[in-house]
């Protein structure tokens, strides 16, 4: 490395790349599988969530909705503890001369199903009670100077809602994106007063049921829906999912994206063990006369061998260990940056096998590219050796 000093950086280099990449996402994918993980254990395990379909995002679309009757007809279900709807819609909120849209969401304060499904709960003030008309809670963004108004929200302000002046009452802590960070919390009474055609109309229900007898709840409560709303099975403009599913259906997502992440970097790292088997037949041709001297005082062939497959192997591991510190230092910066946007859910997660894992990677690496020039090289005739140059 000492005497090959620009070859030596740009075989390390082209695989420090590869290491590199590996290490940013697979660190952000463990990340986000342990939140999501967090999510599934912390409030998930006993939930249902109930959609209509073909209505884009809850809130977006009345033409398909969930009633007041389905959520009776839900309720009558053997093994559900209680149902809920919830209420979404676009919003224009202003403060002084500051507009924007946001989601407004109205919800039974006599519930907390919301607030358990969401794994968040009240940092400042308190929750919405029943009665609390002109009354909101705002989510974690309303707190921070810049994020949603030039100036942080406080407890009793007032702010304008769909032209009606609320007081805030509480602030939810942060969820870690900004579409639920930006959210603004209602009771369903008053969310009916401000939107009165939307009364009644549900853009998801929220479902406690037992926990030990899910898929036989999920299909009671088709029957029951499918009976009520007067649809044939297979028909049905609703579909019932678990918490769970719902985060499986997003984990499998998140691993194909993942694993065609590591399968490009996986590319580079090819492309860098070509480069590295190109330095290593290189130092051969260069060092033959060298070889020819080690045999004639008495190296064995798996001795050569070793000495070029370790060389290689030990590119590798430089390469791994540089790799990693840019993976980190790539990934702290990221974070930071990620925080400030209000995507606190997207950070890195560092374990003690990805970085040995990467390490032992790299090494693997250069020392297979070494292994054939390595085997040519302790193939040579000590006599044709000494004679090369």
């Amino acid at each position: 490395m000492i005497h090959r000093k620009a070859r030596s950086f740009l075989t390390i280099f082209s695989i420090l790349i590869g290491i590199a990449t590996i290490f940013i996402f697979v660190s952000f994918g463990q990340g986000l599988f342990n939140y999501v993980n967090d999510l599934k254990y912390s409030s998930g395990a006993d939930k249902l969530i109930i959609l209509p379909k073909g209505g884009g995002a809850p809130g977006l679309v009345d033409t398909f909705s969930l009633t007041k009757e389905d959520i009776k007809a839900v309720e009558k279900v053997s093994g559900v503890y209680e149902a809920t709807g919830i209420y979404a819609k676009p919003a224009e909120i202003s403060k002084g001369r500051i507009k924007k849209f946001v989601f407004l969401i109205g919800y039974d304060p006599e519930t907390d199903l919301i607030m358990e499904i969401s794994g968040i709960n009240i940092i400042e003030g308190r929750q919405l009670k029943e009665g609390d008309d002109q009354k909101i809670v705002l989510g974690y963004s309303y707190m921070i100077p810049d994020k949603i108004f030039p100036n942080a929200l406080t407890l009793n302000e007032n702010i304008d809602v769909q032209n009606n002046k609320l007081k805030v009452v509480g602030f939810f802590e942060g969820v870690g994106n900004p579409q639920d960070d930006s959210n603004i919390y209602i009771t369903d009474k008053y969310f009916e007063e401000i939107y009165p055609n939307s009364s009644g109309k549900y853009g998801e229900i929220i479902v406690r049921a037992d926990p030990d007898n899910l898929a036989q709840i999920i299909n009671n409560i088709e029957k029951r829906l499918r009976s009520s709303r007067g649809f044939e099975k297979g028909k049905e403009d609703f579909y019932v999912s678990s918490f769970e599913d719902l985060l499986k259906q997003f984990t499998s997502a998140l691993n194909y994206i993942v694993y065609f992440v590591i399968f490009i970097a996986l590319i580079s790292v090819i492309v860098s063990a070509i480069n590295t088997a190109n330095t290593t037949i290189t130092s051969v041709l260069e060092r033959v006369k060298e070889i020819g001297i080690m045999k004639a005082i008495g190296a064995r062939n798996r001795e050569i061998f070793a000495i070029f497959v370790f060389e290689s192997g030990f590119l590798g591991f430089v390469a791994g260990l540089i790799g990693i510190g840019l993976g980190v230092l790539v990934t702290s910066i990221a974070k930071t940056i990620l925080n400030g946007l209000g995507w606190g859910f997207l950070s890195p997660y560092y374990s003690w096998e990805l970085f040995i894992g990467c390490i032992l990677f790299a090494t693997f690496t250069g020392a297979i590219s070494g292994i054939i020039p390595a085997w040519k090289a302790s193939k040579i005739r000590t006599v044709n050796a000494l004679r090369y140059e």
